[in-house]
């Protein structure tokens, strides 16, 4: 799995690919950490949480959104995620897992919401594609 940061106007866009959707998922949730920081000290402790919704780009954007509330919520930064998703009874569910570093032990930059703008989310003939761009 990879990601690329890209430029978006004032916003910024991670693209990212992975050969399961889960590992598309924690590539650009790496993406979005890359983007609020360039450090990672190597701390934290691992928390793991579940998302559901009705559609592969509503679980991506649930995911990612989690990610923003947990770092508001528990004052880290989520960096080294982890994912797995799958379908069941007509639901999609991811689980993920990230690494909580203390927000204190780094300089991060404001990232407010993961958004709907010109996502995608796709399957191609090397594995998984998605395009997600942030507010910043």
């Amino acid at each position: 799995m990879s990601f690329e940061l890209r430029e978006h106007t004032a916003d910024v866009a991670v693209e990212a690919t992975g050969e399961s959707l889960g590992a598309v998922f924690a590539a650009v949730a790496d993406g979005m950490a890359a983007a609020m920081t360039d450090e990672d000290p190597g701390t934290g402790e691992r928390f793991a949480f579940e998302e559901r919704a009705e559609s592969r780009e509503a679980l991506l954007y649930d995911f990612l959104d989690r990610l923003i509330y947990e770092r508001d919520v528990r004052g880290v930064l989520p960096v080294d995620h982890e994912a797995t998703v799958r379908e069941t009874d007509g639901e999609w569910v991811a689980e993920g897992s990230a690494r909580g570093v203390p927000l204190d032990e780094v300089h991060a930059r404001d990232l407010k919401a993961v958004t709907y703008s010109e996502m995608d989310l796709s399957e191609r003939e090397s594995g998984w594609h998605a395009y997600v761009v942030f507010d910043v």
